[in-house]
């Protein structure tokens, strides 16, 4: 989770540290922290708080350093439990979690070492120098071997002043070359630049950046070749353009992101492959986590729709540790912004062990989904500041839609198609702006419940999560047929329910729900397209959406939930681009 840069170089590291920070200040901002070497000693400043706090420390002078910004598992948020830690010559920042870190602990205290955190990771800084004997790789390697769990670190010694040793074991980490000077970091954004050569590491490999050269090495000191990665510099350098928040900004592209995706996996690389692999499935299994796992119940529904496949959708972190069922001709899809989601990467390698197709379904293309999957169906979402997705879930959506009305072409069987969606995307969007005058019945909410049947529940879910994720309020997405079977009791007077209706068939089940909520004393806001729905006597107000074929609607009624969240954030104080404990990428179990 946590975001990591380093750079040696020929500029002053201290400027370099903090403007890649804050690239990556969407991996945690609970804490942040620079170590940079002066002449041969190391100069450590860190602080509770987002990067802006070090501000103090621009003026530091040496040219090489390590950064860190955290998103806190071991130990509270906390100047002592910022990183980088150090101990004796030694300084290192980390990312992931260390699993056998008490056992290792005890062993540092029976040594009579003291420790200054509460974090696994300063465990990792007490091994180095504990497998030292003068030779800088050795002793990182050495103590690699101990550690159990996921970690991405970059390390310093002020031995060796000139250099930053790096590794990596499930947890991403790429290093550069150019401008200039050598970097590492957690993630692209940070050391992406004109001319700028990327490369990543590999579970289990290392890398010293020293001088003007960048050396790989394996767990035993092997040279092993570079993994070099390509990249668009101009799509890594987000801008707000004029917008208050990423978020805001990113809703806005999602028309254009609807339009590119809805046919992107054609042009898949590995298109011949999957599609074998696609028309011979008897069987799909999606996993994820999060709003991915939300796009994954929307496909599932509409490819057991549309296709009469059997198709379910799992979140990952339950899918990897229930011993599941991989039946013969199974494709797994597996879904994931960052590419980088620990439980859904554990999932996937289960699924393509026991014999599963695997397609990644992703928007990052140098992530370690795409290393491990058969396939890789790139969603063409452009980068993603805020940390509640928007547009990858519009886009993760139209990328599987398109998928599944392939299928079913293929099959013989009629799908709608595509083609009018993002025009649908635009004038939700539009239309969404009517959201606003809500903020004021939900500031103060004890709770608030959306509902919904058959693929508006997925879509009630996804809003849910949204207000949970940046506005802070209990929230929850219910089958609208659920209600009566215990949420009900949770219904006072004005408590906000938003019942999403977009399916035809089905609406006068899901207003059974509105009418036992309004009966109960409910503010009811109803986002629909049918306008009976929307003109109904039981909605306080409502927003009437665009036409839209029912086995898509999700990816046009949940923008309407998203700027709902976006209003009622802002309308709180709060900063809906980074909510309060949670990261973009959850590279931790």
């Amino acid at each position: 989770m946590c975001g990591i840069v380093g750079y040696a170089g020929k500029d002053r590291a201290a400027p370099v540290l903090l403007d890649g920070l804050q690239k990556l200040e969407y991996r945690g901002y609970d804490s942040a922290g620079v170590a940079v070497f002066e002449g041969n000693s190391l100069r450590i400043v860190k602080k509770k708080g987002r990067v802006k706090e070090l501000e103090g420390a621009r003026s530091l002078c040496g040219r090489v350093g390590i950064g860190h910004t955290r998103w806190a598992t071991h130990g509270a948020p906390s100047e002592k439990n910022a990183h980088p830690h150090a101990y004796k010559q030694f300084a290192l920042v980390h990312n992931g979690i260390i699993e056998n870190a008490d056992a290792l602990r005890e062993e540092c205290l029976a040594r009579g070492e003291t420790f200054l955190s509460e974090t696994d990771s300063e465990v990792v800084v007490h091994l180095i120098a504990a497998c030292y004997a003068g030779d800088f790789g050795a002793a990182v390697r050495a103590a690699a071997k101990r550690l159990k769990g996921s970690y991405a670190l970059a390390v310093l010694c002020s031995d060796f002043p000139d250099t930053v040793l790096c590794a990596r074991q499930s947890s991403p980490l790429v290093v550069g070359k150019g401008r200039g000077g050598l970097f590492v970091a957690s993630d692209l954004p940070a050391i992406a630049g004109e001319g700028v050569e990327v490369f990543a590491l590999a579970d289990g490999e290392f890398a010293t950046l020293r001088g003007e050269e960048i050396s790989f090495f394996d767990g035993e000191g092997k040279p092993v070749p570079p993994h070099a990665v390509a990249y668009r510099f101009r799509e890594d350098v987000p801008e707000k353009r004029g917008y208050a928040h990423f978020m805001k900004k990113e809703m806005s592209e999602i028309p254009a992101v609807m339009a590119k995706n809805a046919a992107a996996f054609l042009e898949s690389p590995a298109f011949s492959s999957f599609r074998r692999a696609l028309l011979g499935a008897e069987r799909i299994q999606i996993v994820a986590c999060g709003t991915a796992y939300h796009a994954g119940l929307c496909a599932a529904h509409a490819f057991e729709k549309l296709c009469r496949v059997p198709c379910e959708a799992n979140i990952a972190s339950e899918y990897r540790y229930r011993d599941p069922i991989v039946p013969p001709n199974t494709l797994c899809l597996a879904v994931s912004q960052s590419g980088e989601t620990a439980d859904t990467l554990a999932a996937a390698q289960i699924a393509k062990e026991r014999g599963a197709y695997l397609a990644a379904v992703t928007n990052v293309a140098y992530s370690s989904l795409t290393r491990l999957a058969d396939a890789v169906l790139q969603t063409e979402a452009g980068r993603e500041v805020a940390v509640a997705a928007t547009k990858s879930f519009n886009a993760q959506l139209m990328l599987l839609y398109g998928v599944a009305a392939y299928l079913a072409r293929e099959k013989g069987r009629k799908a709608p198609p595509l083609g009018a969606m993002a025009k649908a995307a635009r004038l939700a969007l539009s239309a969404a702006e009517e959201v606003r005058g809500w903020t004021a019945h939900f500031l103060a909410a004890k709770s608030v419940f959306f509902v919904g049947r058959g693929a508006d529940y997925f879509t009630a879910l996804e809003g849910s999560l949204k207000l949970k994720e940046i506005t802070y309020l209990p929230s929850e997405g219910y089958p609208a047929g659920e209600l009566k079977h215990g949420a009900l009791a949770l219904i006072e007077e004005n408590t906000p329910v938003v019942a999403v209706v977009t399916q035809k068939g089905l609406a006068e089940k899901t207003m059974n729900a509105v009418h036992e909520a309004y009966a109960r004393g409910a503010k009811i806001f109803a986002v629909t397209d049918l306008p009976e729905v929307a003109a109904c006597k039981e909605a306080f107000a409502s927003v009437l959406l665009p036409p839209c074929p029912e086995e898509y609607s999700p990816a046009v009624a949940v923008i309407v939930l998203q700027a709902l969240a976006y209003y009622v954030s802002v309308a709180r104080g709060n900063d809906p681009d980074k909510p309060r404990n949670l990261a973009k990428s959850v590279t931790v179990e």
